[in-house]
């Protein structure tokens, strides 16, 4: 008998495949194609505070195996994904991570207590919405001239500080591969207590359009994601694993049920895709039946037996 289920602090999740944020929605659309059911986890569209209209201009961009990105968070703000999108999420069977950013540490602030409470209040009716926060600290820091809360420790320390200060659901860091030093970085998340981290984020990167002779962006960078960035992402996850005793989501360009064997083998406690959703409408099922082939051709029972071998 083959145990998929994967234990992550005080939840459990029945398998380790999660979508990432920016590439499932809220899982409605996605819902239409197979039973997303069967997932074992969905982090939400990124949110803010307030509602944003995103970045003008092109917003994706394929490379040779991979995908730039620009989207600039475009979403409804939380308080319309709470009134809106909630209702429909608490019906699905799967843990429900809500992804949030912010441009200040008070719209952080402000945006996780929000949260807070609406998880509390529908908990009293039995099913909160919302089982746990994903804080994508990878947004620009307004009143630092731009530069990403997630690039270096101590700017990144106050926000986890005030945000776990702000909510007692789980709250899990997305950390940026751009970070001065990811392992340090995850160190002090656990320091500040939070209940575990995720990575990666996307890599800084950039095309240039030599006709226009420009950017392809109007922002100059995007964001990478895809097959290319597996072997840096998966060296990260293997060193962060070692380092810190909250678990770790691992991510970064998997696409077939034995990337993700090797994430859990490099320490992952449980793997988010992204985007391979774009690459396989079914990816959900289609990874689900992979790794459920490679246990049972590998006589594995469950997933523990491989986690972190290395």
């Amino acid at each position: 008998m083959i145990d998929l289920s994967c234990s992550f602090g005080k939840l459990t999740f029945k398998n380790p495949i999660v979508m990432a944020s920016g590439t499932f929605g809220f899982g409605q659309e996605y819902g239409a194609i197979y039973d997303v059911n069967r997932l074992g986890g969905i982090s939400g569209k990124g949110l803010t505070l307030h509602p944003k209209a995103g970045n003008d201009g092109i917003r994706v961009y394929e490379t040779p195996s991979g995908l730039l990105n620009s989207v600039g968070l475009e979403n409804p703000g939380v308080e319309a994904f709470l009134r809106e999108e909630c209702p429909r999420w608490e019906q699905l069977d799967l843990v429900r991570i809500v992804n949030l950013g912010g441009n200040t540490i008070q719209d952080y602030v402000e945006g996780a207590e929000l949260i807070e409470a609406d998880a509390k209040r529908r908990e009293l009716g039995g099913n909160p919405a919302v089982e746990m926060i994903e804080l994508n600290i990878s947004c620009p820091n307004v009143k630092a001239g731009g530069m990403a809360y997630g690039i270096q420790t101590e700017t990144a320390r106050e926000v986890v500080r005030k945000v776990r200060a702000a909510t007692s659901l789980p709250l899990v860091i997305k950390l940026s591969p751009n970070a001065e030093d990811i392992v340090g970085m995850a160190v002090m998340c656990e320091q500040e207590g939070a209940d575990g981290v995720s990575l990666v984020n996307t890599f800084s990167a950039m095309k240039i359009d030599i006709y226009k002779r420009g950017s392809v962006f109007n922002n100059l960078y995007a964001g990478l994601s895809g097959p290319a960035i597996k072997p840096i992402a998966l060296r990260m996850v293997h060193q962060v694993s070692k380092a810190v005793s909250i678990p770790v989501m691992g991510m970064g360009g998997i696409c077939s049920g034995t990337d993700i064997i090797e994430f859990i083998m490099a320490g992952a406690a449980v793997t988010q895709v992204g985007t391979y959703n774009f690459m396989n409408l079914r990816a959900g099922e289609d990874l689900l039946d992979q790794v459920e082939q490679f246990m049972i051709a590998e006589n594995i029972s469950t997933l523990d037996e491989i986690r972190g071998i290395l």
